[in-house]
């Protein structure tokens, strides 16, 4: 009875906090410009250290935002056992309406108190010249044929700006991610090499185009299955999608862009498409050209999902290590708005997911460096994950039997703001909903 009673108890509390979520502003595309990026809620603030002896512990599992300014170098820390794989990845969020050049972005590594490099990533906007969400991680991998990043201890994270005289000296946000790999089974022994070869070509997504607003950030990525999904994107604008990659699966995306009637000018890396893996490492990334007429671009081919492609040397195998949610990004440059005008641009994704899946490597509750049935079954419905977590809440409050008009009044509540959001989030004239093209409309209840 007890139980019963604070399972009540935190369910009011999450429907509140839902609540609140919802109504959070400038999460949808609106007439005075794109909309921000979405932080994780659940972020803690924590401030960069110039020194390392001054720098903030992250904890594993858990997600902080803090900033970094102009060039400088900032110090975090990680307290790491002798046996466990490690990541910290750092999204850079720059302000909207700010200059970035070619060779601007960070530089993230994960360091032991010698100094020794254990691994780095870098994040750049390279030859996309416009801010937009961009992601890089570090790691620590234990390596049998390796003397250093071995022991239990101290590690610091370093995070380093890049910026040209030219560039908006301002701040950039950073979202910080702190995650450990579980361990593998006992007896497992999977290969040390990577494949030298996989499949470079994908077969047709399913027919049929279906209509789902992209979200704002990593944290309300709109979910996707294999399929062809058909959005819009405006100047300066992001859109995010999430993909289930299961072990030994293979993930293929192109995204196309609608034509125009408003011009013919020619526009270079108009696009910016970005693919990440489950704890926002970036994997690869692709531009796209814009002259007013159709096009399109795709993702270089990828190797499935297996637990030795971190045994290779090029960045984007090694980052298809572990199965989980993956990240597509699309942004278009808000130059376009100069010749195109600030109207949203048709966008189309292609998103292929092929070969069965394979047999978890870990012991236990794989956690996010895995897929399960609710993960399948949010890519079908095209729920975001803040979204299945309400839908989730709800659920439990039937269970706890708390029938009460207060958290009826609350649930719906929940569910007309989510609609409203989903509905804002499709820029106007393209409808909006996860129906299939030509589809009924989705019923009010």
């Amino acid at each position: 009875m007890n139980r019963q009673r604070n399972r009540g108890r935190v369910t009011l509390a999450s429907l509140a906090a839902m609540c609140a979520v919802a109504a959070l502003p400038g999460q949808a595309h609106a007439a005075d410009g794109p909309a921000a990026y979405t932080f994780d809620p659940a972020a803690t603030s924590v401030q960069g250290a110039e020194s390392n002896a001054e720098a903030e512990e992250l904890n594993p599992g858990s997600v902080y935002k803090s900033s970094i300014e102009g060039s400088q170098k900032l110090y975090y820390r990680l307290e790491l056992d002798a046996g466990t794989d490690a990541y910290v990845s750092a999204v850079v969020v720059p302000k909207n309406g700010g200059k970035v050049a070619y060779g601007d972005g960070i530089t993230i590594s994960l360091r032991d108190l010698d100094d020794n490099r254990c691994s780095s990533g870098d994040a750049a906007f390279g030859s996309a010249e416009f801010p937009r969400p961009i992601a890089a991680y570090a790691h620590r991998t234990v390596r049998k044929d390796s003397t250093i990043c071995k022991a239990g201890g101290t590690y610091n994270v370093l995070i380093e700006r890049e910026s040209k005289a030219t560039s908006s000296p301002g701040a950039w946000d950073l979202e910080l991610r702190f995650e450990t790999e579980p361990a593998l089974k006992e007896g497992e022994t999977p290969p040390t090499e990577a494949p030298e070869n996989w499949p470079s070509s994908s077969p047709a997504p399913a027919a049929g185009k279906q209509k789902r607003a992209g979200g704002s950030s990593y944290y309300d990525a709109t979910s996707l299955e294999a399929g062809e999904w058909v959005d819009a994107v405006a100047p300066g604008q992001t859109r995010f999608y999430r993909v289930p990659v299961d072990w030994g699966q293979q993930i293929f995306a192109t995204a196309a862009l609608s034509n125009s009637g408003k011009s013919t000018e020619f526009l270079g890396n108009a696009l910016a498409v970005a693919l990440d893996n489950p704890v926002r490492g970036h994997v690869e990334d692709a531009t796209l050209s814009y002259s007013g007429a159709p096009t399109s671009v795709a993702l270089n081919p990828l190797p499935p999902v297996a637990y030795e492609n971190r045994y290779d040397v090029a960045s984007d195998v090694s980052a298809m290590r572990f199965a989980g949610w993956y990240y597509l990004s699309v942004t278009l440059s808000p130059k376009v708005a100069e010749h195109y005008g600030q109207d949203p641009i048709g966008l189309t994704l292609k998103v292929n997911v092929v070969n069965d899946s394979k047999p978890s490597p870990y012991q236990g509750d794989a956690g996010i460096f895995g897929v399960t049935d609710d993960d399948r079954d949010m890519a079908k419905s095209g729920q975001s994950a803040p979204e299945a977590g309400e839908s989730d809440t709800m659920k439990m409050v039937a269970a706890a039997g708390i029938g009460t008009g207060s958290v009826l009044v609350l649930g719906l509540g929940v569910w007309t703001l989510l609609a409203r959001r989903r509905a804002a989030a499709m820029p106007p004239g393209t409808g909006g909903g996860h129906q299939p093209l030509g589809g009924p409309p989705p019923q009010a209840w």
